[in-house]
């Protein structure tokens, strides 16, 4: 299984390859995490990360313990993008 890439914070480097937008789900499939979002451009991109970095990007977002990340901006990088 290939992972994208996602960050809640913005990225360092290589900031031309990284896009930006909110987001708009987060749900399980197949033993992996989906992360669904809105892209600056409007379209609806998922991204499929581990559980480990999700539980990453929930803890560096500026929200409360428990809280929904629904409308949170992140970077996010497409496998091979």
């Amino acid at each position: 299984m290939h992972h994208d890439r996602i960050h809640a914070r913005k990225p360092t480097h290589d900031l031309e390859r990284w896009s930006t937008g909110t987001i708009e789900s987060i749900d399980e499939r197949d033993g992996h995490c989906v992360v669904t979002v809105l892209a600056a451009d409007g379209e609806t991109v998922e991204l499929t990360v581990t559980f480990a970095i999700r539980e990453l990007v929930l803890s560096r977002l500026d929200i409360d313990d428990g809280a929904s990340p629904t409308g949170e901006r992140v970077w996010y990088r497409k496998r091979g993008g």
